[in-house]
């Protein structure tokens, strides 16, 4: 939202819409050429003159990310449900396995992407014996609510699905946004047997300071954090999935893409050094934030779910990113 005395026309119209995709990003190509000029014209006249980045405009930027309509088909048959998350209305797909049932996953997706990233998933793991649920979380997709915050309020959301459910058990399988809503879900909800982690971020605040555009200033990001803060109704620092892994005591298996711009991979390392329980690390070279996991990646992860007893091992090891097939969208959506 422009400032009221806003006096110049089409060029700063599109600046916050274009600030929106940085800030997930964190990386002016992701702009599209038609608006990376302006936007960096834009941005040395805002450096030069004062530094100064509204928070009027970052604030809507963090707390309204992008809503992708479903378009895609559930690729298996399925139950399209309706839960009654924190205040909003969760639409998803249940796949229920045909056979013996092993377990239950919850997926979780990414910012500014929805439940059609589960696809892989379902195709994966029902046929081995697991339900799967995948929801679009608050503010995307075709579930309501207004705000993304982050884990603060999509905690009680995922426990309101596991709720639905009505498993005494789960594992959730979470990418970027969603590993982090897992993470701080976990920590509370002693349902939450295991988590997979892929690129999580270790506070709001931080990646936020790492996203923000190269001409905001800190006390542009503070005040921004602080506006959002207000009108999201929540608090920023209370968003830590690596204060959450602290509390957890749950095997949790921590997947992060090495050459990750995007989010680095200290985020997931902070996380897996505070992780009190049994733990592994998987650094992915050369993989990026929304780069497809490999079938190598796949198999750990396979064998991760299939453990019936803590694991005792908390070894960090280190996968290739080589693929016989792979499966989009568990991180981020790479359509940029």
């Amino acid at each position: 939202m422009l400032a009221a005395n806003t006096t110049v026309d089409r060029p700063i119209v599109w600046l916050p819409i274009a600030a929106r995709q940085w800030w997930y990003h964190g990386d002016v190509r992701c702009l599209s050429p038609r608006l990376r000029p302006a936007v960096l014209a834009l941005g040395y006249v805002i450096a030069a003159a004062s530094s100064c980045m509204p928070p009027s405009w970052a604030a809507p930027a963090l707390l309204h990310p992008h809503r992708k309509l479903l378009t895609a088909h559930a690729p298996l048959p399925h139950e399209d449900v309706a839960i009654a998350g924190e205040g909003v209305v969760l639409r998803g797909w249940l796949f229920r396995t045909r056979g013996e049932r092993r377990g239950t996953i919850v997926y979780l997706h990414g910012v500014a992407d929805n439940r059609a990233s589960s696809a892989g998933i379902a195709l994966r793991y029902v046929p081995r014996g697991y339900d799967v649920l995948a929801y679009d979380s608050r503010a995307h997709g075709d579930s309501s609510g207004e705000a993304c915050t982050y884990g603060y309020f999509e905690k009680g959301d995922l426990r309101k699905a596991i709720d639905s459910l009505g498993v005494t058990e789960v594992a959730v399988i979470g990418g970027s946004l969603g590993a982090a809503v897992g993470l701080q879900a976990a920590a509370e909800d002693t349902r939450i047997q295991k988590v997979v982690s892929i690129a999580t971020f270790s506070d709001l605040r931080t990646v936020a300071r790492e996203r923000a555009p190269f001409f905001a200033s800190e006390k542009n990001i503070r005040d921004a954090l602080v506006l959002a803060e207000q009108q999201g109704h929540f608090v920023v620092d209370d968003v830590s999935p690596e204060k959450a892994a602290a509390r957890l005591s749950i095997p949790v298996l921590v997947i992060h893409g090495a050459a990750d711009r995007d989010t680095p991979p200290a985020h997931s390392q902070r996380v897996y050094a505070a992780l009190k329980g049994p733990k592994r690390l998987l650094l992915l070279p050369g993989a990026g934030h929304a780069s497809p996991l490999g079938e190598d990646t796949w198999k750990i992860i396979d064998e991760w779910l299939a453990r019936t007893t803590p694991a005792t091992a908390t070894a960090t090891a280190t996968a290739t990113a080589t693929t016989s097939r792979s499966y989009r969208g568990i991180a981020e959506p790479s359509d940029r």
